[in-house]
């Protein structure tokens, strides 16, 4: 859950009960639902009120002290509220964390002088201050709400996903393990315009990948790491140990160096160097690493990573997979296929995934150093899919996002495979073609368009296409 520097404002002729009531509810609702909070205490304040420039003052000094623990700023308007300490309070603080502005319903049989609000227009006094002041913020789904209301409670939950999605990329640390595929120019990316975005790229060669591999001397690790890969899927008959060995060390030696780099997400090159210099596919390293929180994107793709990772924390910890837009679906406009290899994590197959060996690539490698693949259906259910890409000819971080479903359609095919069910398709199609993007995109099953929309094109800063 999230920590939140909680800013209740008043204006001096209204009344005091409203204050005092609204924070009381306020510091419990977001108690119950399990989040932090930073505010002013009624010893600090009149009321833990921020309402004069002192006051500002001391909520400035106490939000900066607290900086490096804030997700977020919550403003809570129980009344008009004064919207030049909450201006002053945010921008003395110096922090760049994302702002919801909430504002108190009045109740239509209370509009007399010892119970009226106002606040439903003290929030556009609010929010005018904080445009003045370059400072980004958010709004509630509706323009005044009742604290503790189910519309509340969602609009906290969205808000906590909105500063989640902001803080990890703002801090990422994005591994490329080995380099860029030769025919997959694809894939190219600027570094420059994701640092400007906080967002590092650590690279390694896959040659020390294979140094560190052979230095592992460990057998009793080897052999646990076995049986874990063992329980995550079902191999194939006629895999010999030493096949699992293989992809045992490989797995051990990429999941230290991503921990020793403290890198969050990953890029790898995933065909056909591992498969020729190492003897194996590199899907199930990348499907247990998305297991525990790790996504992995395949062929080097950087953006996708950074793409997966934006959705994971956008889905509350779900679990993004790394797919290409593949084939139609039949003659249905607003379906398709998507497939890869696969590298998806277990937990978003319908079933416990089966490993083999990789399909296509193993028709020119051969079986011998193919084995790796995790194999199955996608299980129906709602989905988001998000693809960012830096447009080196603007200067800017792009991508599009939206929302469909897995289906359980009918489907003949190998590899880890969906039916995917986007309204207006087509239209997509057209919007990837002609903006030049990728064919591959990251999903994650849950509905949270409206989380990355907020997250990326308010307070990241880049160029959002929603599409719908």
């Amino acid at each position: 859950m999230s920590t939140f520097g909680v800013l209740i404002s008043n204006r001096s002729f209204f009344p005091d009960h409203l204050v005092l009531t609204a924070r009381e509810k306020l510091l419990r609702c977001l108690d119950d639902m399990g989040h932090r909070v930073i505010t002013l205490s009624t010893e600090d304040t009149f009321m833990g009120q921020t309402m004069t420039r002192e006051e500002a003052k001391k909520c400035a000094a106490l939000f900066r002290s607290h900086g490096e623990e804030l997700d977020g700023i919550l403003v809570c308007l129980p009344n008009f509220g004064e919207e030049t300490a909450i201006a002053d309070a945010i921008a003395d603080s110096g922090l760049n964390i994302p702002v919801l502005v909430q504002a108190c319903n009045d109740d239509f049989d209370k509009l007399q002088l010892e119970n009226r609000r106002d606040a439903f227009c003290g929030k556009l006094s609010c929010c005018n201050n904080l445009y003045q002041r370059g400072i980004k913020y958010s709004l509630t789904a509706r323009h005044t709400t009742d604290i503790g209301s189910p519309e509340f409670q969602a609009d906290i939950q969205w808000f906590s996903r909105v500063c989640a999605v902001v803080k990890a990329l703002r801090h990422a640390r994005i591994a490329q393990i080995g380099a860029r595929v030769m025919p997959f120019r694809t894939v190219r990316y600027s570094e420059k315009l994701l640092q400007r975005s906080g967002i590092t790229v650590e690279t390694e060669d896959f040659s020390e990948i294979l140094a560190d591999i052979e230095a592992i001397n460990d057998e009793a690790a080897v052999q646990k790491k076995v049986e874990e890969i063992r329980a995550y899927a079902d191999v194939i008959p006629g895999i010999g140990e030493e096949k699992l060995i293989r992809q045992a060390k490989l797995c051990m030696a990429i999941e230290s160096w991503m921990e020793d780099h403290e890198c969050q997400a990953s890029a790898i090159q995933c065909w056909d160097s591992v498969e020729a210099n190492y003897g194996c596919a590199m899907c199930l390293c990348m499907s247990m690493m998305g297991q525990k929180g790790l996504p992995s994107a395949c062929e080097t793709d950087v953006v996708g990573a950074v793409s997966m990772l934006a959705l994971r924390h956008a889905s509350g910890g779900g679990y993004p997979l790394y797919q290409d837009w593949n084939n139609n679906y039949q003659d249905q406009q607003d379906k398709c296929i998507n497939v890869h290899c696969s590298n998806y994590p277990a937990a978003v197959f319908a079933e416990k995934p089966q490993m083999g060996n990789l399909d296509i690539l193993a028709t020119t490698l051969g079986t011998d150093v193919s084995f790796g693949a995790l194999k199955g259906r996608v299980r129906p259910s709602r989905m988001t899919y998000l693809k960012a890409s830096t447009d080196e000819f603007t200067g800017r971080i792009k991508c599009y996002l939206g929302e469909g479903e897995f289906t359980d359609d009918p489907l003949d095919t190998f590899g880890g495979v969906a039916v995917c069910h986007v309204p207006e398709l087509n239209g997509l199609m057209r919007h990837l073609a002609k903006n030049g993007y990728e064919h591959h995109v990251a999903l994650v099953q849950d509905g949270c368009a409206d989380v990355l929309e907020e997250a990326l094109g308010n307070y990241m800063g880049w160029d959002v296409y929603r599409h719908s």
